[in-house]
C-alpha cells in the first residue's frame, strides 16, 4: 500500500455537511414542509422534554419551553452581526463552550459555516434552525426547533445580552442535541468545542513551563486564524469559578482575542487581550481598561487598541502578568479545508480512524509490555524537513470518539496517550520483542482522561511508528488519529495485510513406510471405521479425544463436535462427509504442528493462550489477519478473561485455513479477489 496523505489544502466549505435527522430529511426539506403545512417545526429527535435537559437528575425548577416569539415581540436571529458580546452564560456549567463561541465570532468564515445565515424570523420562518459541527472527520448538519428552556419568560441557558437576539441560544441547543442533552455539556475543554467548530487540531501549553517563544507562537497562531483559549487551574471544586482580588475567575474558560506589542516608557511591552464569556467581571490590574499605563503610550495606538473599553468582559493585560495568573493556553490549529486559498501556509494532514477492542487490540500502555504491541500501529514517513531547519515539525492528535454522548450509559473519558518509535525497514507489524528492546523517540507528555491528547514534535526525517493506546489494557473505545505536518508526509495503518502462505501438504506415507505412531493410529482408526474404512464426525471426535487425552501437556476437556466438523470440512477432499485414513494422516501432521504452536503460547500450562497472542500464533501457522479480522476472531473465540482454550484455538485455525484454501483455489489469477454466485457463496458458508 502506498504512503499517502489523506487531506490536502482545499477551499473552506468544500466538505459537504451530512444530514443527521432520523428521518433522513434535510433542513431545507423540513422547513419547506412546515411552510407548506402552515405549522411550526417540533423536533422529534430532541423534544421539548426533561430528557433533553438532564439524564441523571430532575429539573430543580419548573421549566417552560418557549419560542422566541413567545419571549419578545420582534425576535431576531442575529442583530448587527454575530459577535463575542452576544454570549452570556446561563445556568449550565459550559463556560468552555461559551469561550469557544466567543473565539468563533472572530473568525467570520468559520462562523458562517457553523451558523448558516440562510435562516431568520422573517418570511421563511417555520420554527426550525440548523447549525453545522465537525465530528470525527466529517461535518454534520444539526437541525433543532426553536423551543428554548425558560423560566418566567427568561432564557436559563446561554443567551445574548440583547433579549431579542437568539443565534447563540439556538447554537447551544444544537450542540446539546449533538451530545444527547444539555447536561452532557457540563464541564469540558474550550479546545473540544473549538475543534468541533473548525475541524482543527489543538495544542495545550502550561504557561509556567512554556517555551520562551510562547508569545511569538500565539501571535503567529492568531495571525493565521487559529482560535485560542486560556484558564486558571483549581485545586478543589470549592475554587471553581471563585473570583480573585484581581478580577479573574478560577476554573473558568476565557478566550484570547488579541496580542500586541507597544512602546511603554522606552521599552517594548507585550500585551494580550482576554475575554470573560460572562460579558462582565474583568482584570483590574495593570493595563486594565482604566489603568494609568495607557496614558504613557502613543494616543493613536491607544485609540486603536482600546476601541472597545466598556465593561464587556474583555480586557488587556501584560503578557508576563498573564503567564503568572493563567495556567493553561489552548490553541486550535486550522485544517486545510478551514482556511482560505490565500492563506500563506497550510498544514498537511493525515487522518486514521480505529478502535481498541478487548482481547485483540486494547493492549494498554507500555507498562503492559505483553499486550502493548497489539495496539493499532501507524507508520509515518517524514521525508522533507521544514523550510527553516533540518527537522520535521509535526503535531500528533489522538481523539477518543463519542465519549460525551456515552455519559448517560455510564461511560466517561478513557485515559489515553501515544508513543512514537523509529521504524525498522520492511515490517508490517512490530512485535513484542521490538518494544521490549527499543525506547520511544517521542510520546505524549502524560496519559489523561481528555477527549484529545495532542503534542508538537520536531523529528529528523525518517520512518516512524505511532502507537495510540488507552492507559489500561482491555479498555474499549473508538479513536481518531490526526497527524499535522509542515511538509507533505506519508502515513498508513500497519498490520493491514490479509494473506496466507499455506504450503501444499506432503503426500501421506505408504503403509509400509509408516512410523510406529502412524501404525498405532491406523489400528485405532480401523477399530472405529468399520467396513467402509472411513470415520464420521462422531468417530473422529472419539478418536481425537482418546489420542489427545494421553498427552498430559495438553489440558482441555475434549474437542467439540463443531471443531471436528471443521476438521472434516478441511480434509474431506472427495466430499463424502467422512475421513479416510490417508486424509486423517495428512491432518495429523498438521495437528502436531498446531499443538506445538499452542504449547509455545500456553506459557503457564493452563490449557489456554492469551487472545492477544493469536496474531503471532496465526502468523506462525502461515496466516496473517488485519486488526478488523483479529477483533472479530477474538470476540468469537476468547472468554471473559481474554483467553482461548485448545478446542477454540483448533476450531479457529482449522476454519481459517479452510477459508484461505477455498479462496486461493477460486482465485485462479492470484488477484486477491474472486467472483461467486449465490450457490457458491452458500456452499462455502455452510462448509466453513
Amino acid at each position: 500500500m502506498p504512503l499517502q496523505s489523506t487531506l490536502s489544502g482545499r477551499g473552506y466549505g468544500s466538505l459537504k455537511a451530512v444530514d443527521t435527522q432520523f428521518d433522513g430529511k434535510s433542513f431545507e426539506q423540513l422547513r419547506q414542509e412546515c411552510l407548506q403545512n402552515g405549522v411550526l417545526f417540533e423536533d422529534p429527535d430532541f423534544p421539548a422534554a426533561e430528557s433533553s435537559l438532564f439524564y441523571s437528575e430532575r429539573c430543580p425548577v419548573n421549566i417552560e419551553w418557549k419560542r422566541p416569539k413567545d419571549i419578545c415581540n420582534n425576535p431576531k436571529f442575529i442583530v448587527g452581526g454575530a459577535n463575542r458580546t452576544d454570549i452570556c452564560q446561563g445556568q449550565l456549567g459550559d463556560c468552555w463552550l461559551l469561550a469557544a463561541i466567543a473565539s468563533l465570532t472572530l473568525k467570520k468564515e468559520a462562523l458562517a459555516r457553523v451558523v448558516p445565515h440562510d435562516q431568520d424570523f422573517g418570511r421563511k420562518y417555520a420554527g426550525i434552525f440548523h447549525f453545522q459541527f465537525w465530528q470525527h472527520n466529517q461535518w454534520l448538519d444539526i437541525v433543532v426547533d426553536d423551543r428554548l428552556p425558560s423560566v418566567r419568560d427568561n432564557l436559563i441557558m446561554l443567551h445574548s445580552a440583547s433579549n431579542d437576539e437568539f443565534w447563540s441560544a439556538l447554537l447551544e441547543k444544537a450542540y446539546a442535541k449533538l451530545h444527547g442533552s444539555y447536561e452532557s455539556l457540563k464541564g469540558g475543554s474550550t479546545m473540544e468545542a473549538m475543534e468541533d467548530f473548525t475541524g482543527g487540531v489543538g495544542e495545550i501549553y502550561e504557561t509556567k513551563t512554556a517555551p520562551d517563544t510562547l508569545f511569538a507562537t500565539m501571535k503567529k497562531a492568531l495571525d493565521r486564524g487559529s482560535m485560542m483559549g486560556c484558564s486558571i487551574d483549581i485545586s478543589s471544586s470549592a475554587e471553581s469559578e471563585a473570583k480573585t482580588t484581581t478580577g479573574l475567575v478560577k476554573g473558568h474558560a476565557y478566550s484570547i482575542t488579541g496580542l500586541e506589542e507597544v512602546n511603554y516608557r522606552g521599552r517594548k511591552v507585550k500585551l494580550i487581550r482576554v475575554r470573560n464569556p460572562w460579558g462582565q467581571v474583568e482584570w483590574n490590574g495593570p493595563w486594565s481598561d482604566k489603568s494609568g499605563e495607557w496614558d504613557y503610550i502613543d494616543k493613536s495606538e491607544k485609540s486603536r487598541i482600546l476601541s472597545n473599553s466598556t465593561e464587556d468582559g474583555e480586557f488587556w493585560m501584560e503578557f508576563e502578568d498573564f503567564k503568572r495568573n493563567y495556567d493553561k493556553v489552548e490553541i486550535c490549529n486550522m485544517t486545510p479545508d478551514a482556511l482560505t486559498d490565500d492563506t500563506k501556509r497550510h498544514w498537511e494532514v493525515n487522518m486514521f480512524q480505529g478502535n481498541w477492542i478487548r482481547g485483540s487490540t486494547a493492549g494498554g500502555c507500555r507498562n503492559f509490555v505483553d499486550t502493548f504491541w497489539t495496539n493499532p500501529q501507524f507508520k509515518l514517513r517524514l521525508q522533507d524537513a521544514d523550510d527553516e531547519d533540518d527537522v520535521c515539525s509535526v503535531v500528533i492528535a489522538l481523539m477518543q470518539k463519542n465519549r460525551r454522548k456515552l455519559r448517560k450509559e455510564g461511560m466517561d473519558m478513557e485515559t489515553i496517550g501515544f508513543a512514537v518509535y523509529e521504524a525498522p525497514e520492511d515490517e508490517d507489524q512490530l512485535g513484542k520483542d521490538f518494544f521490549r528492546y527499543h525506547a520511544s523517540k517521542a510520546r505524549s507528555r502524560t496519559y489523561i482522561n481528555m477527549r484529545e491528547v495532542s503534542e508538537r514534535f520536531t523529528l529528523p526525517p525518517g520512518d516512524y511508528v505511532l502507537v495510540p493506546t488507552t492507559f489500561q489494557p482491555h479498555h474499549e473505545a473508538d479513536f481518531l488519529i490526526r497527524i499535522f505536518s509542515e511538509k507533505k508526509a506519508g502515513a498508513l495503518e500497519m498490520g493491514s495485510n490479509v494473506d496466507a502462505d499455506l504450503p501444499d501438504p506432503p503426500m501421506p506415507s505408504s503403509p509400509e513406510e509408516e512410523t510406529d505412531e502412524e501404525k498405532g493410529l491406523r489400528r485405532l482408526f480401523e477399530q472405529l471405521a468399520g467396513d467402509d474404512q472411513a470415520i464420521s464426525v462422531y468417530e473422529l471426535q472419539q478418536m481425537l479425544n482418546g489420542v489427545l487425552s494421553r498427552r498430559k501437556e495438553i489440558k482441555f476437556d475434549g474437542l467439540s463436535l463443531s471443531t471436528c466438523n471443521s476438521i472434516i470440512n478441511l480434509m474431506d477432499v472427495d466430499n463424502t462427509g467422512m475421513l479416510e485414513f490417508q486424509e486423517f494422516k495428512v491432518f495429523w501432521e498438521k495437528m502436531k504442528k498446531w499443538i506445538m504452536l499452542f504449547l509455545s503460547f500456553d506459557t503457564d500450562r493452563s490449557g489456554k493462550m492469551s487472545s492477544y497472542e493469536l496474531r503471532s500464533a496465526l502468523k506462525a501457522a502461515g496466516m496473517q489477519l488485519n486488526n478488523q479480522l483479529l477483533q472479530l476472531v477474538a470476540l468469537r473465540f476468547a472468554d471473559t478473561n481474554y483467553d482461548i482454550d485448545f478446542d477454540d484455538y483448533l476450531t479457529c485455525i482449522v476454519r481459517l485455513e479452510n477459508m484461505f484454501r477455498v479462496f486461493q483455489a477460486m482465485d485462479e489469477h492470484k488477484r486477491g479477489r474472486v467472483k461467486m454466485n449465490m450457490m457458491q457463496f452458500l456452499m462455502l458458508s455452510m462448509n466453513v
